[in-house]
């Protein structure tokens, strides 16, 4: 190895997390910034990872310092404007404007993935090509550890081997992180850097997703088509759990930008055991006659939707291990890792956390290397410390405000809703006792995840001995009118 092998930091990943981590590093003076992307290009479209993302107050935390939200608002449609067509299976139609229910939170964004991701990029084309280098259609193939320093071995477009060693390694690159599968293989008989699971009713639920064409037609009417800003939900004339089905549609700005329908089901649904493409369309022609879907979706879309495997919603996970440190990075003598965003927790996206956690993550990293002048060795630590309690709260929140919403179980998502209202109601009458359900304390950018959890804790203990008084109220009153008698 020689000088030229050292780069200053490398980050595997270069989606929101790595792309913002790089933004971040080289907005506090770092440079020799080196970004390792599979994708082929930031605005890489992939139909099954085509999602929406909703950048709420918690992510624009790094949005502000990176001077980006105004951008940010120009490619999205606001919650504040969120409007939802029902479509239901006879065609007739209800429109609702979804109600804001703190309107003192920061407005938030919906935007698609690859926009937001292109918005990180283009800022770095524009302003920090002298500090940042982002290798697209790189593979990280290996990293070793060899003495004090890691080795990230990787390999470009054109199968050349690249070698990097790092002062700063970060892992932003997911679930199936390579950077977290290799500190853990240097941890002898411990299990910090292994990901710990918990139950949650969308935990393996399988969805695809289906692109349509930008404003396609809802009926045969000539100008009765789609407006690329409204959220559609088309119902399926099937009831049966195994074939009932929903088209979710989520707003886009860009009205020429295809439209991604969301499939989301129970694993053993019709739909995954269908094999030939006329299969395929002839379920979806028959789950929703209220719509052309002749006109609407391409016999080549369906080919491809029929060959998709989809994805799978993961179970809430996460490391309670975030940081490790060999020799003296800050004297180029050593390298210091993070983990950050999915790399180290993870869940189903049933409350619109995965992105904004992962943008806090770093903006948090950004605060505590602001406090130690930039010195990882006292950094790192305190950021494990810092943020290894809100990592423990999110994934609790995940199992708790709203895993009901995909309509797994009718009877659950109405007890999720009465639990919801009730405690919305009492927290606006008496919001010195009772605080808002947990889903509403989470657009609150200003509280901590671990602070919302001890709010919904405590709102629940007291519902709980509340309802306990009565049923010895009740059991008593019964006691002694029997005995009256």
């Amino acid at each position: 190895m020689n000088d030229s092998d050292r780069k200053n930091v490398v980050i595997i990943g270069g989606g929101p997390t790595g792309l913002g981590t790089a933004l971040m590093l080289a907005t506090r003076g770092w440079k020799d910034i080196i970004v390792i992307e599979k994708r082929p290009s930031a605005d890489y479209y992939e139909p099954d990872k085509s999602f929406n993302y909703q950048i709420d107050g918690r992510g624009q935390k790094l949005t502000d310092f990176l001077n980006l939200t105004d951008q940010l608002a120009d490619l999205s449609v606001p919650n504040t404007d969120f409007y939802l067509t029902l479509i239901k299976p006879d065609g007739t139609r209800k429109v609702t404007k979804l109600p804001i229910v703190d309107p003192e939170r920061k407005t938030a964004y919906w935007l698609p993935r690859a926009s937001f991701v292109q918005l990180f990029y283009q800022e770095i084309e524009t302003y920090w090509q002298d500090s940042i280098q982002v290798l697209f259609n790189t593979n990280c193939l290996e990293i070793k550890v060899i003495e004090d320093q890691l080795t990230v071995i990787a390999q470009s477009p054109d199968n050349e081997k690249l070698t990097f060693i790092p002062t700063l390694l970060v892992g932003g690159d997911g679930l199936k992180s390579i950077v977290r599968k290799t500190v853990q293989k240097t941890e002898d008989n411990s299990n910090s850097f292994a990901m710990q699971m918990f139950p949650s009713p969308s935990s393996g639920l399988r969805y695809k997703v289906l692109t349509l064409p930008p404003q396609f037609p809802l009926s045969e009417e000539e100008k009765d088509t789609t407006n690329s800003t409204m959220a559609y939900a088309i119902r399926s004339v099937f009831k049966e759990k195994n074939k009932a089905i929903s088209l979710g549609l989520l707003p886009f700005k860009n009205p020429k930008q295809p439209r991604t329908a969301n499939i989301i089901t129970y694993p053993d649904h019709q739909i995954w055991q269908l094999k030939r493409s006329e299969e395929v369309k002839q379920f979806l022609i028959s789950a929703f006659p209220q719509i052309p879907l002749e006109k609407i979706v391409s016999d080549e879309e369906i080919a491809r939707f029929t060959c998709s495997e989809g994805g799978q919603f993961p179970m809430p996970q996460f490391s309670s291990g975030v940081y490790k440190i060999w020799g003296e990075p800050d004297k180029h003598k050593g390298t210091a890792v993070i983990l950050l965003g999915d790399a180290v927790h993870c869940f189903p996206p049933d409350i619109g956390q995965g992105v904004n956690s992962a943008l806090e993550d770093v903006y948090i990293f950004q605060e505590i290397l602001e406090e130690t002048e930039d010195n990882l060795s006292q950094a790192l630590p305190i950021y494990q410390k810092r943020r290894q309690d809100d990592i423990k709260a999110l994934i609790r929140l995940v199992q708790i405000s709203y895993p009901w919403q995909y309509n797994q179980d009718p009877l659950q998502k109405k007890l999720w809703s009465i639990n919801f209202f009730i405690r919305l109601i009492l927290s606006r009458f008496l919001p010195f006792i009772f605080n808002p359900h947990s889903f509403v304390l989470i657009q609150n950018h200003e509280l901590s995840y671990s602070e919302i959890l001890a709010k919904s804790n405590r709102t629940t203990f007291i519902l709980l001995s509340l309802g306990v008084v009565g049923i010895i109220l009740i059991s008593l009153s019964i006691f002694l009118n029997s005995n009256l008698v």
